[in-house]
């Protein structure tokens, strides 16, 4: 198991008794966890990466949960819990933690915010709409840019348009398509009737039934009926011993097994299987191909 599996695995124990309970309760927990001077840090950070220690990492993850919290709160505007934002940006401060090298001299919170918001953004992209609307890098990073630029605005000029596209270096084009995204909204592919409208139907009722063909339910039909009049015909055809073992292994609830049949017919159950095995072989060649 690696450091970080490891620590994953492990529950985060904030040195109080009790249940976390709320969300709000949470941050007060966090909020009392005391923030590391620089030699703390990098002594913890030493030890859990040059001895693997966990409970070091533990430490250093503990003191800057309160951070993942204020990075999270600045995403409360995509409708997600900020409840599942944190969490999600725990995990980028525990994969921060794992790559952190205390010798390179800057401090673990500069470092773990990328990993923090990288997690956050995937959780965005992946949870605000049922659709994927970005999937390239360019695209996420238009999608959080345009996102930010248009809380105070409605629609953008083609001026505004060409703007942004500058700023970002994408195409105007781009902008605009993004944009349509941003306005777009995710409808119910079933969705449940309401007395507002009644005669209203959602995208599920507009798709044909998997057998909605009449000629192909009629054809099933007398394919079906035809192979149980053929079977019926096919099981007469063989002698009363291979005829019962086809019918009580197969045909009949509870179904008999080899060593049963081979105790009451006084053979092995070897033999009753070859006779099973020729009984079916004489059947095949009686039934019609399945129908495709």
């Amino acid at each position: 198991m690696s450091a970080h599996t490891a620590l994953l695995a492990r529950p985060l124990d904030f040195g109080v008794a009790g249940p976390l309970g709320s969300f709000d309760a949470y941050v007060e927990r966090v909020g009392r966890v005391p923030v590391l001077s620089r030699e703390e840090e990098q002594n913890l950070a030493r030890r859990f990466r040059e001895d693997n220690d966990l409970d070091a990492a533990r430490q250093l993850v503990l003191s800057h949960l309160r951070f993942v919290v204020h990075i999270a709160r600045g995403y409360s505007g995509y409708g997600l819990p900020v409840s599942d934002l944190v969490q999600e940006g725990n995990v980028g401060l525990m994969k921060a933690v794992k790559r952190f090298d205390p010798a390179v001299g800057v401090r673990l919170v500069s470092f773990a915010v990328h990993w923090i918001r990288a997690e956050i953004h995937e959780y965005v992209l992946r949870n605000w709409r049922l659709v994927r609307i970005a999937t390239t890098k360019a695209q996420r990073k238009l999608f959080f840019n345009l996102r930010r630029i248009k809380r105070n605005l409605s629609w953008l000029s083609a001026e505004e348009t060409r703007a942004v596209a500058q700023d970002l270096g994408v195409p105007a084009a781009e902008v605009s398509e993004m944009e349509q995204r941003l306005s777009a909204h995710d409808m119910s592919f079933d969705p449940l009737p309401s007395s507002e409208e009644e005669d209203g139907y959602g995208p599920a009722a507009y798709l044909s039934a998997p057998a909605a063909d009449p000629a192909e339910q009629v054809e099933n039909s007398d394919w079906d009926s035809d192979s149980q009049a053929q079977l019926a015909t096919g099981l007469k055809s063989l002698d009363e011993r291979s005829r019962s073992i086809i019918q009580r292994r197969w045909l009949t609830d509870p179904k008999a097994t080899l060593h049963e049949l081979a105790a009451e017919y006084g053979v092995s159950a070897e033999r009753i299987r070859q006779i099973e095995v020729a009984a079916f072989t004489r059947l095949r060649g009686l039934l019609p191909a399945p129908a495709v």
